[in-house]
């Protein structure tokens, strides 16, 4: 993903907000500002303005996008609060399936059929022989 664009070498900062149909992408390190029609180009387009206003190979240049603002929103602030929120959720569904699958496990050793244990837990008679398993 262009926002992970970063190598092993030192990366210019890079912030992007939009301003109407284009993405304007601001490197302050060179003083430099540059656009692009789409978000994901933004990395390629920092990186051809700086090789060409410093003179070095474009593969010699590196970027890393800092900031990307749409009208206010910090859009990279508010992808890592999803990602962590998405982590959590994933936690939590493990955790479920955990507790799910051990209480199947336990109503199966009290000799509850396999059907009930499917009724008692919403899942199909299927799905609980699959938990008790």
């Amino acid at each position: 993903m262009f926002l992970d664009y970063i190598g092993g070498m030192t990366a210019y900062r890079v912030e992007v907000t939009r301003d109407g149909k284009w993405w304007m992408v601001a490197i302050p390190e060179v003083d430099g500002l540059t656009q692009a029609r789409r978000l994901e180009e933004a990395p390629l387009m920092a990186r051809d303005y700086i090789a060409v206003s410093l003179d070095v190979p474009i593969e010699e240049v590196d970027v890393a996008v800092a900031v990307i603002d749409v009208d206010g929103i910090n859009i990279l602030d508010a992808i890592t609060k999803l990602e962590a929120e998405r982590a959590e959720a994933e936690a939590a569904r493990d955790q479920v399936a955990e507790d799910t699958r051990r209480l199947a496990q336990t109503l199966a050793g009290k000799k509850i059929p396999v059907r009930d244990i499917g009724a008692i837990l919403g899942v199909s008679h299927q799905r609980a022989h699959q938990l008790v398993g």
